[in-house]
């Protein structure tokens, strides 16, 4: 029992491993017939576009490479041989239709009527484009203005035209004559079958000749013996001499003698015992004698200059691919080997055969114009690769420029495992596998699609290739070159930094425990300067390696130099809390009070960093606080609600009673922050109660309209301590009181919301001692609290309206507008309320910090542009997007 079990287990094994190889045949198959069908039938796109090679077609509309319309073509293409014999042999030989030739005739008429309808329904190829119309109304105008009427003339029943026409006018065999029309097809099938690998060229120019022979021969024999049957003494007749009563011959014989002195004549071996008698039949023989010296020229000229010149492309391509397949055999090459070799030698030719010589022709034109269109086909695809997020456009046009596209088969290998990494490419369309080998198995580990890079971790990081990249259908890449790439670098460091950074970045995000060895081993070279990638101080710094920055520095980089956002590698360094790396750049020079674009100076990013060691080392070096903007390092510690902060800005010599950039005072901001403990503080450092900003408000006037009363007695204590007697006081704080009451009464106390991160304090890294301010803290200090509040819009409208009449600033003028913004790119339709800063780069640099995205225009819902900021009110919802985002992307889900 358990041995027959046995036995049927592997019967069962057995015949599932045959149908395993069966199944394995059929894909591979199918996978060859697909690759076939694409490099022969399919439609490349065009460069820059983004589809593959199904093209999407309209409803009702049949593609002309369908392989059911093709078989419909292949049909009526014995058809048209039926009607190249029939048509002949009616016009000679009968003189009414007959039985079951009329019968035959119609239904093949029938099939042709069939086709004229369905051309209004069959995509043609604009060949000026190469794009294929799918338009009803211009498929049908193309087609009207070329063949519509020859196809329904040559489709009309004879028997429909001998009732219509008068019998003098017209013979039943005149007619069908038209129907030689049809043998246009004939042509078009015989240069598909020439481009075809599959037929011998040979066989099927000698078949295209033959035919073409054959029916002369036909037509010749039935012209000739209609000129004995309609003549008036049919004993002067050229068929007489064998034949006296001819007419009451079989038709058959007389078909046999006429085709017999057509191929006697056609072939000039002379007339022998048949020749023309009558005047009629003589020069009707001189006509064709003469038309047989063309056809003999022709096919001759054939054999020689046409197979030759003409056909020399495919000629070459059929030497090439049997040199290649050849070559293969003989070395013994596997067949996938042999398949991409085919494949990519079909493609090859396609491109050059079909006119779509699309490098050579940008290769021809001068460069301006090359990197225009190269710019207008792909930069906004390479905008969007991750490794070139946040660089320059200059470094995208002049990288777009370098890039050359190619077009690669289905299952070709682009890049080999362990290869010398010369280049790396970013995939146009189709789709891409990434195959790893393992002790000799492939195995798929990723795909990429379009927008994707593949290669570039091989280029940067000075390995071999770590994956094979081989395509899965037909794909077009862009490839850039290794040494053009790192050539652009030279002259764009910081852009390198930034692709440097997102490389790394990238790797780190990668769980591969491969990827993470890359990591290790590229920081390693960064910090032995191993490597050509042009770095700048600021990323050495960023990323606290003090051996890189030791190696930048000793080659001479300026130690002052600062980054697109204005900051030098000292404040980089002093924020990040990298001791080594501050010493560095204070031993080489590094200016300690130097401010960046927001008035910060490294003492201050130490300083928020609560890095005691590095605050230590500046201030020895001769670091002062007081070289930047003071006031608004307090303004922003007072926002913080930060009083230990405060007191370490004046313990370094800061003087937090200072207006700052925006007019204000830390102690208006105190008060909008209802923070008793600050502003008492700030009335010790010498904070002034009654000084004005730059909107005339004072701090008294300020807490006692917003109804502060433990602030109101603070002050009120201070200016009896100093000014016991001051009998206008109550006044002055009446008319502020009466003043107010012209306002709504709506309007309350504005309290203070976190201020805008700037540009260049936009730092992910965290700082690494906890419990103290990152460097998305280090902000710049926003305008003052009270600005929004109703005294403030008061005292605006009293300087700007004499008159009293409450008028209402626009957004921009205080900056305390709220609005929404949204960025539906990132998948955020609903949008967060912010205030509006003071101008739109500010706006679009909050856009980047609350959406980590790449802004660069403001829209409204409706779609609109906005370009200027006081177009802006309160409740605006504003969209945020990029110059490659789609304009109304999410604006129509929004509504």
């Amino acid at each position: 029992m358990r041995r027959k079990g046995s036995n049927s287990d592997k019967i069962k094994g057995s015949m599932c491993g045959q149908r395993d190889m069966e199944r394995e045949i059929e894909i591979a198959k199918d996978e060859r017939s697909s690759i076939e069908q694409s490099i022969s039938s399919g439609i490349l796109p065009s460069l820059g576009a983004h589809s593959n090679r199904r093209v999407k077609l309209r409803p009702f509309i049949v593609a002309p490479f369908d392989p059911h319309y093709r078989a419909w073509e292949s049909f009526l293409i014995v058809l048209v041989f039926y009607t190249a014999w029939v048509s002949p042999y009616e016009f000679g030989f009968l003189q009414k239709p007959t039985r079951p030739l009329s019968y035959i005739d119609n239904i093949v008429n029938g099939f042709f009527a069939i086709d004229i309808v369905l051309t209004f329904f069959v995509a043609y190829l604009d060949r000026a484009t190469y794009l294929l119309i799918d338009d009803h109304k211009k498929i049908a105008l193309k087609y009207a203005k070329t063949w519509l009427v020859f196809d329904v003339i040559s489709t009309i029943p004879s028997e429909l035209v001998r009732r219509v026409l008068p019998y003098n006018v017209v013979s039943y065999g005149y007619f069908s004559m038209l129907r030689l029309w049809r043998l246009r097809r004939v042509s078009a099938m015989f240069q598909r079958l020439e481009k075809d690998r599959n037929y011998n060229y040979f066989v099927v120019r000698i078949a295209k000749l033959t035919c073409v022979t054959l029916f002369e021969v036909h037509l010749a024999g039935c012209f000739f013996y209609l000129l004995a049957d309609k003549y008036k003494d049919p004993s002067r007749t050229w068929i007489a001499l064998s034949m006296e009563n001819f007419h009451e011959e079989p038709l058959w014989d007389r078909y046999v003698i006429s085709i017999y002195w057509s191929i006697v004549t056609a072939s000039t071996t002379g007339f022998g015992d048949l020749h023309p008698v009558n005047t009629g039949e003589m020069v009707f023989g001189i006509l064709y004698i003469l038309f047989n010296l063309g056809l003999t020229s022709y096919i001759i000229g054939n054999m020689t200059n046409l197979i030759v010149q003409a056909t020399f492309k495919t000629r070459n391509f059929r030497e090439t691919i049997n040199a290649a397949s050849s070559f293969a055999k003989r070395n013994h090459l596997p067949p996938r080997l042999q398949e991409q070799m085919i494949a990519h030698l079909s493609l090859r030719y396609r491109t050059d055969s079909e006119g779509l010589q699309q490098q050579e022709t940008l290769d021809a034109l001068p460069k301006a114009i090359r990197s225009s269109i190269s710019h207008y086909l792909f930069y906004s695809l390479v905008d969007k690769v991750y490794l070139f997020n946040g660089v320059s456009n200059d470094l995208l046009f002049q990288l777009v420029s370098e890039m050359k596209a190619e077009y690669f088969p289905p299952r070709e290998d682009i890049v080999l495992q362990n290869e010398a990494p010369t280049d790396f490419y970013i995939l146009v369309n189709g789709a891409v596998d990434l195959i790893s080998h393992r002790n000799g198995i492939e195995q798929v580990v990723g795909d990429l699609r379009t927008g994707d890079v593949c290669g570039e971790v091989g280029v940067l990081c000075y390995r071999p290739q770590l994956f094979t990249i081989r395509t899965k259908r037909l794909s077009q890449l862009l490839r850039l070159n290794r040494n053009s790439f790192l050539n652009i670098l030279k002259t764009n460091v910081g852009d390198g930094t930034i692709i440097m950074n997102n490389l790394l970045q990238h790797l780190k995000e990668q769980k591969d425990p491969v990827m993470q060895s890359i990591l290790t081993d590229t920081e390693h070279m960064l910090a032995q300067g191993r490597m050509d990638m042009p770095l700048s101080l600021c990323f050495a710094a960023a990323r606290g390696d003090d051996l890189l920055l030791h190696h930048l520095l000793r080659r001479g980089l300026d130690p002052n130099e600062m980054n697109n956002n204005g900051r030098n590698a000292l404040h980089i360094a002093a924020s990040k809390g990298s001791l080594e790396c501050v010493l560095l750049l204070l031993d080489f020079g590094a200016d300690p009070n130097r401010k960046d674009t927001e008035g910060n100076v490294p003492l201050w990013d130490a300083i928020l960093g609560k890095n005691e060691s590095i605050i230590k080392v500046l201030v020895d070096n001769g670091a002062k606080l007081s070289s930047g903007d003071v006031a608004q390092f307090a303004c922003f510690a007072v926002e913080q609600n930060n009083i230990e902060l405060l007191k370490q800005i004046t313990n370094f010599g800061g003087d937090v009673t200072l207006l700052n950039s925006l007019g204000t005072t830390a102690l208006h901001t105190a008060i909008s922050e209802e923070n008793l403990e600050i502003v008492e503080f700030l009335v010790e450092q010498g904070a002034d109660i009654d000084k004005s900003d730059v909107h005339g408000w004072t701090p008294r006037a300020l807490a006692d309209y917003q109804g502060h009363e433990e602030i109101k007695a603070l002050f009120q204590t201070k200016q009896k301590q100093e000014t016991p007697n001051v009998p206008n006081a109550h006044k002055n704080n009446e008319n502020i009181n009466s003043e107010i009451h012209v306002a709504p009464t709506y309007l309350k106390k504005y309290t203070s919301e976190p201020s805008i991160t700037p540009m260049n304090l936009r730092d992910k890294t965290p700082s690494t001692k906890e419990g103290s301010l990152s460097n998305d803290q280090c902000l710049r200090p926003k305008a003052s609290n009270f600005q929004n509040s109703l005294a403030g819009i008061i005292t605006a409208n009293r300087q700007q309206n004499e008159g009293g009449i409450a008028v209402f600033p626009s957004p921009t003028q205080y900056n305390r507008a709220r609005v929404v913004l949204s960025c539906p790119e990132k998948g955020d339709l609903a949008g967060k309320l912010v205030l509006l800063p003071r101008s739109l780069q500010e706006l679009l640099a909050l856009g980047n910090q609350k959406f980590d995205y790449h802004v660069t225009k403001i829209l409204t819902k409706d779609g609109t542009l906005i370009e200027e900021l006081d177009v802006i009110r309160d409740g605006d919802h504003l969209i945020l997007a990029s110059e490659g985002g789609s304009k109304n992307s999410g604006i129509s889900d929004m509504k």
